[in-house]
Order: C-alpha cells, then structure tokens, then sequence
C-alpha cells in the first residue's frame, strides 16, 4: 500500500506505471508509479485515474542511467572527431536504457576554457534529447585558467574536470596536477584522472615499432599494466598531499584495483570508475587478421580474465563506485580508425570503443539476470552514484518522490542478439557483434516524456536539458575548511600556517 510519504498530493496525473516492480529507495515495490509535471509524484498504490497509463506486468521498473563519461562531438588530442553528435550519441544512450549524460567539453592547449564551453554548449543545446551535462578536460593549466577561467566555470556548475597523465598534447606533469588538484579541493570540484605512465608507454612503444611490431595488439604490449598500476598510486599520492579526492576513470587491470583498494583502506579519499569493455573484452580480441583488431583498441585497454574477474570484485565489494561506458566512437576508416589506411600502426590509430547504447544491457544481462549483482548494486552502478558523484542528486539518479522522471522498463525475459545494425550510434561497428543479452529497456522517460517506446524515437532534436550541477558531496567542505569532516592535509596546513605567519608580518 502506500503511505503518505509515497504520494504527493495531486488532483490527477499526466501518467502512471502500472503493476510493476519498482526498485526505489534500496527496496522493491510492487505496484504503481505516477508522473506529475516531469517529477515523481506517488509510489506504491495509484488510486487516480491518469491522462496515460502503462502496463509494467512482469517489467523492472528502474531509475534511467547515468553515463558520465563518454566523448561526444569531440576531437581527440590526435585531431581525430568522434563519429556521434550531440544527436546521435544521446538519441543511442537513451535505446540504451540512459537518459542523462555528461561528457567532455575538451580543451586543447591554446583554447580558453569560456570558448570551450560556449561551444560545446551551443551544439549539445540543438541537438541532445535527453539532459546533459558537462566536465572540463583540462590541458592547459595556466595563470589565467587556474585564477579565473576555471574557478568561474566550477561556480557555474561545471564541479568537475579530467586530467590526462599520457598523451603528448594532454598530459600534465606532476606539478601541473598538483596546481589542479589544489584549485579543485578549494573550489569543491571532483577530478577525475586518466592514469596511465606516459613515459613507460612511449618508451615500450617506440621499441615495437622499431622492430617491426606495429599490429594494433601491440597497444596493448605498449600499455603494460604497470603503466596503468603505477600512476594510479602516483595520481593518489598527490591528492593525498594536498587531501583532496580524486577518482580514477576506466579502471583496466588488477593491480590498480589493488592500489585503489589500499589507499581507500589507509583512508584516502579516491574514487573508481570502470567500463564494460574491461568486463568484456580482452587482449586477445585485439589480436585479429589485419587492422580488424583495432576495433577492440582503447586505453588502457582490455587486459585478460584475471583482471576482469578483478574488476567484477572492485564492482562487488564497492572499491569501484561507478560503471561508464567511455563511449569513444570512431569510424573504422581514415576519420578514424585507420588514418594512414592499410599502413595504420598501433600508435597512429583513434583509441577508443563505441559502447554508450550497450552499457547497461550487458550489465542487466551478465551481472544482475546471472546473479553477480543485485538489482539495487545494478541501479546504484549505473544511475545512483553517478548523481551523488557529480552533483545530481537527488533530481537524478534514482526513483523518490519529487526526482525527475527519469524511468526505464526493463524487460528481463528479451533475448537480444547484438549486431552493429541495430544500434544507433554512428560508429558502424560494435566490439560485441554478435553477443546475445537477455533483459533490454523497452520504454524509457525522460522528465515524464516517453523517448523510447515499441523501438521508436519519440523525442525531439534540442529537447534535452543543461543540468548545471551541484558539488559532488564527497567534495564539500565545513566552514572550517575540511573536506568530508577532516582537517587540511599537513602540506596546507603548513602552507596557510606560513601565508598567515606572512600576513602578521
């Protein structure tokens, strides 16, 4: 039955789902959910007639996903453009079960951060039909960037930014992410770290290559696990210096689920994040005739079954908080993939994988229908920590009274058969091809608004929100000046100790 406290008042309502199973506040209820104005307005029990109705029998009812972190409209640090826009990308996450996402507007060395963000603001604005937000890459870390450019974007809602260990033209060095971290842990903004040791890739690399060894499984030689494990603990090390938390994006391998896992037990304030292709993929689906490997490239990349058995603990036990889908989708062509055509070398090609549409099928399918998960670990992987990560919450993320209406209905008994051709990214090719999932969302709101319903788009160019967002929780201080209850690591202290001594001077 429902209470008082799974109803707001209501004279009538714009929808209802009826006699479903609803997963809402850690819990399962049978029966009805009602829609009023784009928000939730009663659960349980729904007396009222509605202006539309939904039969859910036999259907999970569940919060819409959160992907924060994929590449949309994005031109990479090697030149190379996505292939999906603002349109196509969030036209594939909503078929795919997620009604919010948050990409990257990327800066690139030379760009301002406020030229950045009006850009990717324009084109998200007239083509996204489901709601959208931002965070900041950050490659140039300047004066002017750090004083003004990027504590004003924090204040206007963009509470979090990525940095980049590797790549020539991303990579900050260890002083540049120190200014960055300090900058963030006073404005309240999360940073998010893509770790891996540039130099131990560049130095494996160049020695493949000077031996003839430039088949695209090779990526996957250059990024050693090591790189990976190693600046991980060195990305901790120095958010531990300055005691802010970071989370470390698309966690690939073992070892550094191993070093997360240490540093959260010592205390450390770090996050994780990790992706389907490292529960899917391996090393060997690189290994494949001709360029066909690269479609299976990304970084870091796949690793082997022991790391992901390692990454379904991380998942389990909860050292890895968030499930993504890194959606990097590149043509497997000169625009892409295979820029120098037949004559591509591992280093030359687009790292990435296209996957923002099948994230959360094969989550629903090989994690919670095969009993790895529960289906509250399912919603808490694919929507709840997202919100509460990145400032979202409780608008977003989960199914409470007064949240938005953003719902999919999961049919468990559907047995899909994965090809390229049903999807509905720009792509033109899937890493899964040819995988058979059981459970798919079959209808999906977004603020009240049915989007996807009987496998049609029922959603307009543009009419998706801005979702200007709050600092993420673990990020707020005390007017003190703690972050989540502590004290100021000892090197602030000190430092403030000395500008205060300096100040009476």
């Amino acid at each position: 039955m429902t209470t008082p406290g799974d109803r707001l008042d209501r004279g009538g309502y714009d929808l209802c789902i009826r006699n479903g199973r609803i997963v809402t506040g850690g819990r399962i209820v049978e029966g009805d959910l009602a829609v009023h104005d784009g928000r939730i307005a009663a659960i349980g029990e729904v007396p009222q007639s509605c202006a539309r109705e939904i039969d859910a029998a036999g259907r999970w009812v569940l919060p819409g996903g959160i992907d924060s972190h994929c590449h949309v409209e994005q031109r990479s640090g090697m030149g190379m453009m996505c292939a999906d826009d603002f349109y196509s990308a969030t036209v594939s996450a909503a078929f795919g079960g997620t009604t919010t996402i948050i990409p990257f507007a990327a800066q690139h060395r030379g760009a301002s951060v406020p030229e950045v963000l009006a850009d990717y603001a324009a084109r998200a604005a007239s083509k996204a039909v489901i709601d959208y937000g931002f965070h900041l890459i950050l490659a140039n870390p300047d004066e002017a960037t750090l004083r003004h450019d990027l504590p004003q974007a924090i204040r206007d809602g963009i509470t979090s930014l990525k940095v980049y260990m590797t790549y020539d033209r991303m990579k900050l060095d260890d002083a540049q992410l120190l200014d960055v971290l300090a900058l963030a842990g006073q404005e309240g903004a999360l940073v998010m770290v893509h770790a891996e040791n540039h130099d131990m890739i560049k130095w494996l690399a160049q020695r493949l290559l000077d031996r003839g060894h430039a088949a695209p499984k090779f990526h996957g030689v250059a990024h050693d696990p090591l790189a990976e494990s190693e600046a991980a603990y060195r990305a901790i090390a120095l958010a531990r210096l300055v005691d802010v938390p970071i989370l470390i994006v698309h966690v690939a391998g073992g070892d550094t689920v191993e070093v997360i896992r240490n540093a959260q037990t010592l205390g450390a304030k770090v996050l994780a994040e990790s992706c389907p292709q490292y529960l899917f993929l391996t090393a060997q689906d690189m290994d494949r005739a001709g360029l066909e490997g690269a479609k299976y490239c990304c970084s870091p990349p796949p690793r082997d079954a022991d790391a992901q058995e390692a990454i379904w603990r991380g998942l389990i036990d909860g050292t890895v908080q968030t499930y993504s889908s890194d959606h990097a989708p590149y043509r497997f062509d000169e625009t892409g993939k295979l820029p120098k055509g037949e004559a591509t070398t591992f280093k030359d090609m687009a790292n990435g994988v296209p996957g923002i549409e099948l994230r959360m099928p094969l989550l629903f399918s090989e994690g919670f229908l095969k009993g790895r998960i529960d289906i509250h670990q399912f919603v808490a992987l694919t929507a709840t920590n997202h919100a509460r990560l990145y400032g979202l919450a409780p608008r977003k993320g989960e199914i409470s009274l007064g949240a938005d209406a953003d719902i999919a209905l999961w049919n468990p008994d559907r047995e899909v058969r994965i090809s390229a051709g049903m999807l509905h990214d720009n792509a033109g090719y899937t890493p899964y091809e040819g995988r058979t999932l059981r459970g798919w969302p079959e209808v999906v709101l977004s603020r009240g608004r049915v989007v996807i319903e009987d496998g049609q788009l029922h959603a307009e160019r543009g009419s998706g929100a801005y979702l200007r967002r709050a600092a993420p929780e673990i990020t707020q201080r005390d007017p003190q000046g703690a972050v989540a209850g502590r004290p100021h690591g000892r090197v602030l202290k000190a430092l403030i100790g000395l500008d205060a001594a300096k100040g009476a001077a």
